[in-house]
Order: C-alpha cells, then structure tokens, then sequence
C-alpha cells in the first residue's frame, strides 16, 4: 500500500478531509486503512483501525508529567512511538489487503514534524512503505500574500525535515477557490503584484517585510515547479478523485528518489550502531 501522512495546521480541515477520504473509500471501493495519531482529539469522526488513543491517554499524560496541552502530546507520541515496531507488523502483516494507508496527525503540527518521535514513525513507514505527505492549507486564510508566504515557507520545511514526496492539498475551496494561490505559484511576478496591492491597502506592513517575501517568492520558485498542488473540499468532496491521483503519482517519485535517500540513510545510521558496538566491545576487553 501507499502510505499518505496527513499533515496540516489547526483549524485546516485536516481531521475533516480524513473523515471525508474514509467516506470515498467506502463508497469508491478503494482499499483503506486507516490510522490515527492525535492522543488530543477528542472525536474522531470514523472508527480507525489504529488509534493512539486506545494506547496512550492524554489526559492522563498530562496529570502524571504535570505537562501542558502541547507537551502532553509531544509526550503522548514517544510514548506510542516505543510501541511502533507493533504498529508495523500490522501493517506487514495486512498489507495485501490494503491500497492505501492513510494516517491523521496531530493538529499542533511541529509535535509531529519536529519531534523524535514524529521522525521515528514516518521513517519506520517510509522504510517499509511507499510514504508520503499530505499538507492540507486552508485556503480561505491564505489569500493574503503574507499568510501564503508562510505556509508555503513551512511546506518547504516539512519537505526538507521528512524528505518525503509532498502534495499541497489546499481545503475549503467550497468557500474560496484556490486558483489565486496556484498563479502566484506559476507566475512569481503575479504574486509581486499581489504583495505591491497588500502594501498600498496596509502601509504600517513595513517595506521589510514586503521585500523579504518578494525575495522569498523568488527562492521558492524551483520548489513551486516539482510541488504537487490540488484544490479539494472536504465538505463536499470536491478534488478527492484528483488528490488520490497525486498520491498514487507519488509512488513513483518515491521510489525513485526517496526510498534509495532512506535507505542509504538507515544503513548509515546502522553502520555507526555497528561501528559504537565493536568500539565498545574493544574497551570491554581492554578492561578486562
């Protein structure tokens, strides 16, 4: 199966499109399995057959440790994390069965995507499975060219953190179309002039500001050209049919780029475990 990681800001519909992707599994007849990774969440609206919660109490993280929201999940996810090798073999074990493996994080996105344990899990996926990355946007509240700089800025981060294949998947385009955001993409002058309009309606912006995200706009072209971008609806199921394209697209990219890039890095990584054991055994019997 093609493992997809559903990554996204609060309030970006993430927990909403997992929702609405299990709906068009059920009715397409696309083979799903899916997976939960927020402890905070206090409903999901389907039944995955793998969720954190049923391991991990958060709230019960948060008494013991004596943690905050956000700790508390951080916490919540070394502690599922050291159970992972489990999580796997359930996934080995039932892969035949499957098509696709879609897997829902937590909404304080950097507990995942900074975090050991946010790397432990994708990389545990992505050595064994086609994995990628799912960054849902909510478009309404990144028309501006300020609030588009910084997602995109986080996207490119995510990608250079995971360094898995990537879709932007810009939710609510019931309520806001997307096709502004992909022409500042394609077109980077069209984008200046949507940062110059920002600047006369707002003065107090500050001219520094407006100048480091022009020149931003301009670093970000080449990540612009190879990011994959679909407009989508949770709500009513608009671009499901094309977003499933991208991920399934996604497969060949990862295996001819990122697969080969985690592997050499987990052999390396093995390597220098193997190497720190026979350093370790010579001292022993130096010692002795």
């Amino acid at each position: 199966p093609i493992v997809t990681l559903l990554i996204g800001m609060a309030g970006s519909g993430k927990t909403t499109l997992f929702h609405r992707l299990h709906y068009d599994c059920a009715s397409s007849g696309r083979r799903c399995y899916f997976v939960n990774l927020d402890p905070a969440v206090l409903e999901v609206p389907i039944e995955p057959q793998i969720d954190i919660r049923d391991t991990v109490d958060y709230k019960g993280v948060m008494r013991e440790y004596k943690l905050g929201p956000n700790g508390a999940i951080v916490t919540s996810l070394n502690l599922f994390a050291t159970q992972f090798a489990e999580v796997m073999k359930i996934l080995e074990k039932r892969a035949a069965d499957f098509d696709h493996v879609i897997v829902d994080t937590p909404g304080q996105i950097e507990a995942f995507t900074w975090s050991a344990s946010g790397q432990l899990i994708a990389e545990s996926l992505a050595s064994t499975f086609a994995t990628n990355i799912v960054y849902v946007v909510d478009t309404p509240r990144t028309m501006g060219p300020s609030t588009f700089m910084s997602n995109m800025v986080y996207a490119c981060s995510i990608l250079h953190k995971l360094r898995l294949p990537l879709t932007a998947a810009f939710n609510k385009v019931d309520v806001q179309p997307c096709e502004a955001c992909f022409e500042w993409m394609d077109d980077f002058e069209k984008f200046h002039e949507a940062l110059d309009a920002a600047a006369r309606d707002d003065p107090a912006g500050g001219s520094y500001v407006t100048s480091l995200h022009r020149s931003m706009s301009l670093v970000l072209d080449e990540f612009y050209r190879v990011l994959a971008r679909v407009g989508v609806s949770a709500v009513s199921g608009a671009g499901i049919d094309a977003l499933f394209d991208k991920i399934t697209a996604s497969r060949a990219i990862y295996d001819a780029t990122y697969g080969a890039e985690i592997n050499r890095r987990l052999a390396a990584a093995q390597a220098a475990r193997e190497a720190k054991a026979a350093a370790d055994l010579v001292r022993l019997e130096k010692d002795v």
